[in-house]
């Protein structure tokens, strides 16, 4: 077989990432497992581009799994006819010798608001289910071209506007019971409002894909179910094509079973080369316990604490330290800019894409009543007034906040637990506005200021629920905080698989 040398180039870079993300080298010799689903999307994508394993193989183990799974409520939509053309179309390519990105042939998932050509996008509510966009958002884009296939369109809090994956307009459709369960323990929710996505890699129905992340969207699902969600900082990714909520705040948020899937799919995105793990000796971790630990169970008590042991003994630096009035900053900006910009920029959204569909028609029918309650302030402009205060005093005084704490004591990250609590039983009842703040406890301060943020599964609890810990960097340190963020799993290694 002749091989092309850019397919030379992917096979080489996914053999690196493997070797540097496991420890150990790839060899041709070495043979796909069984169970395909089991592989996350940095050991498909290798045993993809060293010819072991076929694409559409790994569809049809997705998809049989898929059918066995209808209890999570994880999807919308899924493309079982386009994923397995694409996936016959990837394997015809690489017998060929034709070039191989570095995602070719590896399925994943999108979250429901973000548009992929020819499958609808519903953003989870009743208006928007006939929207079918004849373009992929730019993200969607760079990820097909490096060949990813996408598999399904995932379920999510209606309009991304929660954390519950509580969603009235999409119920089971085999059962009619609401709301995205969390794999773990079906009787719990997982997360939102990426829940479909947080639900699906952590079944094994799929080993990666991108969700949104505003307040949490990708990192609270991502903690709760036991995988790793990224949020970058703001702008790294281009927002077109995105159902929004705050073009401020707004960001696509690659998920994965592994902070090195979750690498992989920033690379794509960006074209960049993907990182490789740090070496944590001298790397400093600041500690905020006055904010950050604060309200903690149990369960992420104790795997905070272990963390924290495992990370000092791998040779990195604690430091303790404080970020005074960092609550009074961060409430005076986080309502405000989404409440006022989820306005302005739904009404050019539905412009652009849905002009039969006004703002006020889809509130109106907004099917979810913690949702509804929330777009009433929304279309009501109740936070209009406090928005030039937040965004020219409060926001640039959080940055500062910010850029001090890292400066004062020569942080490379910060650290915390991504929820203070492990994932809450299902129901309305979760999407109540006392859980709501709870869980954006910690989530929300780093996009007020515009900060990456990686949500890295640490370990189950007591309960045997997941707990994750988040590690935010200054603004613009991505890669270092994906380097850091490969590191650190190594320590924590990795997270027991749902049964």
């Amino acid at each position: 077989m002749k091989v092309s040398f850019n397919h030379a180039i992917a096979y080489l870079l996914i053999t690196m990432l493997l070797f540097f993300f496991t420890g150990c080298g790839l060899s041709t010799g070495v043979k796909s497992p069984v169970d395909l689903t089991q592989l996350s999307a940095t050991e498909a994508a290798a045993f993809f581009n060293n010819g072991t394993l076929k694409s559409e193989d790994l569809i049809r183990a997705y998809l049989s799994k898929i059918k066995t799974r209808s209890d999570l409520n994880a999807f919308i939509t899924v493309d079982e006819e386009g994923a397995l053309a694409a996936a016959k179309k990837a394997d015809a390519d690489r017998a060929a010798g034709k070039t191989a990105g570095l995602l070719q042939g590896i399925p994943i998932v999108v979250k429901d608001n973000i548009l992929v050509k020819n499958i609808a996008c519903t953003g989870g509510t009743p208006l928007l289910k006939t929207l079918v966009p004849t373009v992929d958002a730019p993200v969607i884009d760079a990820l097909r071209k490096a060949g990813a296939i996408i598999l399904a369109k995932t379920n999510m809090h209606e309009l991304a506007f929660g954390i519950s994956g509580y969603n009235e307009a999409f119920p089971n459709p085999t059962t009619g019971s609401i709301g995205v369960r969390n794999p773990y323990d079906t009787t719990r929710f997982a997360g939102g409002s990426s829940s479909g996505n947080g639900a699906a890699i952590s079944a094994r129905l799929v080993s990666a894909g991108i969700g949104t992340d505003t307040g949490g969207s990708s990192r609270i699902p991502a903690a709760v179910c036991g995988i790793a969600g990224f949020r970058p900082t703001v702008g790294r990714y281009p927002g077109e094509g995105i159902i929004p909520l705050s073009h401020t705040r707004d960001t696509a948020g690659p998920m994965g079973q592994t902070v090195a899937d979750v690498a992989l799919l920033d690379a794509v995105i960006t074209r960049t080369v993907p990182v490789i793990a740090s070496d944590l000796k001298g790397v400093r971790i600041g500690v905020v316990r006055d904010y950050f630990f604060q309200n903690l169970d149990a369960d992420t008590t104790k795997v905070m604490s272990d963390t924290l042991a495992k990370l000092t003994a791998a040779g990195a630096t604690i430091v303790e330290t404080s970020m005074p009035n960092l609550k009074t900053l961060n409430d005076a900006v986080g309502f405000p800019v989404v409440f006022k910009e989820a306005y302005d920029d739904m009404v050019a959204f539905l412009a652009k894409y849905k002009p039969d569909v006004t703002i006020d028609q889809l509130a109106a029918n907004i099917a979810s009543a913690d949702v509804k309650g929330a777009f009433g302030a929304v279309t009501g402009h109740a936070f209009d007034a406090a928005y030039p205060s937040a965004m020219l005093t409060s926001r640039p005084a959080l940055k500062k906040l910010y850029e001090e704490t890292f400066a004062k004591s020569a942080l490379d990250i910060i650290i915390f637990p991504t929820t203070p609590v492990i994932a809450l039983k299902q129901g309305a009842s979760a999407s109540s506005l006392e859980n709501f703040n709870l869980f954006i406890q910690n989530t929300d301060p780093g996009p007020n200021a515009g900060i990456p943020g990686l949500s890295i599964p640490a370990g189950l609890g007591a309960s045997g629920m997941p707990v994750g810990v988040e590690i935010d960097g200054p603004i613009g340190s991505d890669r270092k905080l994906l380097s850091i963020g490969l590191a650190i799993e190594k320590v924590l290694g990795p997270m027991p698989a749902p049964m």
